[in-house]
């Protein structure tokens, strides 16, 4: 069986001047896998993802990539930044070049790699995204969903092992929203690992079945949807709330151990009589 992509094992680490923003983090990410990640603001969980993408070092503990600890030299967490990426809530706050190939040329030229292959990453990473005829473009004047297109394209080209996405979903319209989920299955496809840190219970449903919960500095739950979402105490703790179609289900037939989190689910689970 092969080592994780990433782990980090008793993680710990405090801001200048303030006391623990992530406490005793014990975490393993596998190949394709999705990961819901859960919590109030100030929890914990964007210190976890600058951990996991090498921005932030453990004070106490190791990050491993693949089974071999990172030592915390230029050149493992450079290895870092490349094999894991993030793509921030505000998009524009990513977004740097003039126009849209620029942008996404940007990383396999700070890789030093060939002309041609920083060419070919980033063909491949615009066409991923349906970005192709947006070379010139400039950004600055690209939609919300679009330019986030962009912030995924940059990671892409970098051609990471695993992608980390902070509210992936906000200032997003419906039709966006559509797209963007279908852009992460495609990723999943491709074998990318992907954590979602996210408020909306609804969308973390439908995006993953593992998911993790984040309360004052600590991983409080690490384990399937289904079980966080069937424990009241656990959901008053990190501030969280049932997802719709959960919530509808219960209303209809009360007491049941859990129930449907997803459109799909839920006319499954009204079709056979439970409901």
């Amino acid at each position: 069986m092969s080592a994780p992509i990433l782990s980090l094992d008793r993680v710990s680490y405090a801001y200048p001047d303030s006391p623990l923003a992530v406490e005793d983090l014990r975490f393993s990410l596998e190949k394709g896998e999705r990961v819901a990640v859960l919590g109030r603001n100030g929890a914990g969980k964007s210190t976890f993802f600058l951990l996991c993408c090498g921005i932030l070092s453990p004070q106490r503990g190791t990050v491993s990539l693949q089974g071999r600890v990172l030592t915390g030299s230029k050149a493992d967490r450079l290895e870092l930044h490349r094999r894991v990426g993030v793509v921030f809530q505000e998009a524009e706050d990513q977004i740097l070049a003039v126009t849209v190939e620029g942008e996404v040329s940007f990383g396999p030229m700070n890789l030093r790699l060939s002309l041609p292959e920083v060419e070919r990453r980033t063909a491949a990473a615009l066409e991923a995204m349906g970005l192709s005829d947006y070379r010139q473009r400039q950004p600055q004047f690209l939609s919300g969903g679009e330019k986030k297109r962009v912030t995924i394209a940059d990671i892409l080209a970098m051609e990471p092992d695993v992608i980390l996405l902070d509210e992936p979903t906000a200032s997003l319209d419906p039709e966006n929203v559509t797209r963007l989920e279908e852009t992460l299955d495609q990723l999943t496809e491709a074998g990318i690992a992907l954590m979602v840190s996210t408020h909306d219970v609804d969308f973390a449903a439908r995006f993953a079945r593992r998911g993790l919960v984040f309360s004052h500095s600590k991983l409080l739950e690490d384990g399937p949807l289904t079980e966080i979402f069937s424990r009241p105490d656990l959901l008053r703790e990190a501030g969280l709330r049932k997802p719709s179609f959960w919530q509808a289900a219960e209303a209809l037939r009360p007491g049941q151990p859990s129930y449907p989190m997803t459109l799909e689910d839920f006319t499954a689970w009204a079709a056979s009589g439970r409901g």
